[in-house]
């Protein structure tokens, strides 16, 4: 799990009368990542990129017209049906006969829907003209006036009309926001005098429309076009939609059909090619070399000559090159060393080997970048440490089962892909949450599972571990935070460790202790000395107390002694020895094991939150009565009935009452309260994955991954197509 799936580079030599029938069998096969051929054997040995098959043009084009055919009636991969055959002769007249219907529905479409808008930008446009109130035809025809109509400030309008010289009278109607000026101009002015007259005021002319009648009738007779065309549309939509029913399932086989086919015939693309002959290289996962070989065999003979000639290894200069030596006429061609000569150099596509409740968390690795093939695949780690973060910030079985069964959900609702992995994911998170929700004993924040379970059938005082909100738990908030400390410990720990193993594999011993080394003497030295008498009473007391013999998780831990303290600083200072003879500029970051640690509290700190949250909803709701005083005081909702000061309550007395609740206020209280506990709970949900979730991810990626984590591998993807639609059965 922790490294990918490895891979081989195999060469495939043949003739090129042979080369339809090799790349029909690889096709089949699936399994050859092909490399692209850069062309650097064509000085030193005449190879050529490789040109389409005969063929591949004409496909592409059909492909090219099925798409959009598929575009045009909406065609979805859903709708398919059976897989099916696609005959030649089904990709000519046919395909044909459906592109010149389709095509012309299509032209009709756009020019109903053109001739619709244009009715609604005439509709938009004559509304000022219905607030103007004049029949169309009195605003234009006049021999000796001039009318504009428009919108602005009349007073404005009216000022400007008057000034002007070339304007003997006027008359201005209007409506609320639209006027209409009517003037008659002297013997020489312009045919614009009017509209020349208003230049430079506040008021927006229109254009008037060459209509007759009232605009209202116009707007209906408008209206009544609109219907008529969207009858007409509706049509050729039905006609449309008829066509993609009937020839839906066809379109999807044909473009599967034809992609295969330009898949094919634009292979040689990727090859090095003669006259005669032709080399394609690529890589396939290690132990399926044999299945390859043998399936070319099978089905070419012996035309093809299939050599493995390198073999990834994750060792100490990046990979093995193991080759053999062969003749110019095999699988690659011959070195002066005695070797072969690759046409590409190329890393290894990366195979991410994680299967079953583990593989969803892939998704959350490629968030962030593929792995490379050279470095550790984190995906394991993250499902055993990201669900357990977020189960314990969370820690509810009520909302654990939530998002247990939204998780549930999305994994059985999708076949493939991101969904599909982030149902994996959140299931997961639930369950964690489902479990920590049962050892805190709280379901929506009550203490049912406590009061009933822990408490009732086990006969315990209290759940095995709590989240510290009242005072009488109080000391858990801060044992949490050490938990925290100790968890970063760990897993940055994990992170330098993968560090350094990557580096001596790469690099070598010398590398891997000044450069990785390095940073686990440091924190560990730095912890070391942080949890130990050398400091005397400067760390916080809990860091002591938390694990020892009567705390709160007895391990028997109570820190180290004052010498082993000062031998853990000997020892972050000898770390950051390695680390300056390796980088001298790193040790800017001589902090950063004090920090990323300490980055870790958040875990707790957000448990706390989302506690309160869920306790800050149920007291406006049920309110909360208090038993005990000072650090003794015990919090507890009043489901049942609230409890006044005095009464006793399990052989304690009811000393606070710190909120009465809305549940025990009267009718409107309980609608309200109703309100509150339902809209409460969901925002509390919703919370939990922006921040529990999102505290947990920052944790994975910044504090972990980055650490040793690069990334930037290539995606596997074998020459082949994955039928959905097609058989050739």
């Amino acid at each position: 799990m922790l490294r990918p799936e490895q891979m081989s580079k195999v060469s495939v030599t043949g003739s090129k009368g042979v080369m339809p029938e090799v790349i029909e069998a690889t096709h089949d096969l699936r399994l050859l990542h092909v490399t692209e051929y850069d062309g650097s054997w064509r000085e030193e040995f005449g190879f050529e990129t490789g040109t389409p098959i005969e063929g591949a043009e004409s496909a592409s084009d059909k492909l090219v017209t099925i798409r959009s055919l598929k575009s045009i009636l909406g065609v979805e991969e859903t709708e398919a049906g059976r897989q099916r055959i696609v005959p030649d002769d089904a990709l000519e007249e046919p395909l044909e006969e459906i592109r010149t219907e389709v095509n012309e529905l299509d032209d009709r479409r756009s020019e109903l829907r053109s001739r619709l808008d244009d009715i609604d930008e005439e509709v938009d446009a004559m509304e000022p003209f219905v607030d103007l109130g004049i029949d169309l035809d009195l605003l234009s025809g006049y021999e000796s006036l001039q009318v504009v109509v428009g919108q602005g400030k009349v007073e404005t309008v009216e000022r400007a009309v008057v000034d002007a010289d070339d304007i003997n009278a006027y008359e201005i109607f209007s409506g609320e926001r639209t006027h209409a000026i009517f003037g008659r101009p002297t013997e020489d002015a312009s045919e614009t005098a009017l509209v020349d007259a208003l230049v430079g005021t506040d008021f927006a002319t229109l254009e008037i429309p060459d209509a007759e009648g009232s605009p209202e009738d116009y707007i209906q007779d408008l209206q009544q076009q609109k219907r008529e065309l969207e009858s007409k549309l509706n049509t050729v939509e039905s006609e449309l939609n008829d066509i993609a029913v009937e020839e839906g399932e066809f379109l999807l086989a044909a473009e599967e059909r034809l992609a295969i086919d330009v898949q094919k015939t634009e292979a040689p693309l990727s090859f090095a090619t003669t006259e005669n002959a032709f080399v394609a290289e690529g890589w396939i996962p290690t132990e399926r070399y044999n299945e390859f070989a043998t399936g070319l065999k099978d089905a070419v003979g012996e035309h093809v000559d299939v050599e493995e000639i390198e073999r990834a290894e994750f060792s100490r200069d990046g990979h093995d090159h193991a080759r053999e030596e062969v003749a110019e006429s095999g699988s690659a061609v011959a070195a002066t060393d005695g070797g072969t000569v690759s046409m590409s150099s190329d890393d290894p596509p990366v195979v991410q080997k994680n299967g079953g409740a583990v593989e969803p968390f892939e998704l959350l690795v490629q968030a962030v970048n593929r792995p490379n093939y050279y470095e550790f695949d984190p995906t394991v780690i993250l499902f055993l440490t990201f669900p357990t973060f977020f189960g314990f910030m969370i820690g509810d079985f009520g909302y654990g089962v939530i998002y247990t069964a939204i998780g549930f959900f999305l994994y059985s609702k999708f076949d493939d892909g991101a969904l599909k992995s982030m149902g994996g994911v959140t299931l997961a998170a639930g369950l964690f949450t489902t479990l920590f929700g049962i050892l805190y004993g709280e379901i929506f924040g009550f203490h049912l599972i406590t009061q009933y379970f822990w408490e009732g059938m086990l006969g315990l005082s209290h759940p095995p571990i709590e989240k510290g909100l009242s005072p009488a738990t109080a000391e858990w908030a801060l044992g949490w935070l050490t938990v925290s400390v100790v968890v970063g410990i760990i897993h940055v720990n994990v992170g330098y460790i993968f560090d350094f193993v990557e580096s001596y594999e790469l690099h070598g011993a010398k590398e891997a202790v000044l450069e990785s080394g390095s940073w686990i003497l440091m924190l560990n030295g730095l912890w070391i000395w942080i949890f130990s008498d050398a400091l005397g009473g400067v760390p916080p007391e809990f860091l002591f107390t938390t694990f020892a013999a009567d705390g709160l998780i007895p391990l028997g831990f109570s820190g180290f002694s004052f010498t082993v303290g000062w031998v853990g600083f000997g020892l972050y200072m000898l770390g950051a020895v390695l680390l300056g003879m390796a980088e001298l500029a790193e040790l800017v970051e001589f902090a950063a094991p004090l920090s990323n640690v300490l980055s870790y509290t958040r875990l707790g700190a957000v448990l706390i939150a989302k506690a309160s949250m869920a306790f800050a909803v149920n007291l406006l709701v049920f309110g909360v009565f208090v038993t005990g005083e000072g650090s003794e005081a015990e919090w507890h909702f009043g489901l049942g009935h609230m409890y006044h000061v005095g009464d006793m309550y399990h052989g304690h007395e009811v000393t606070e009452v710190m909120f009465g609740g809305l549940f025990h206020s009267g009718a409107a209280g309980v609608v309200g309260g109703l309100l509150v506990l339902v809209v409460g709970h969901l925002v509390v949900l919703a919370l939990g994955v922006t921040s529990a979730g999102l505290q947990a991810v920052r944790l994975e990626y910044v504090e972990f991954f980055n650490k040793f984590f690069e990334g930037g591998g290539r995606e596997y993807m074998p020459f082949g197509y994955d039928r959905e639609f097609t058989t050739e059965d």
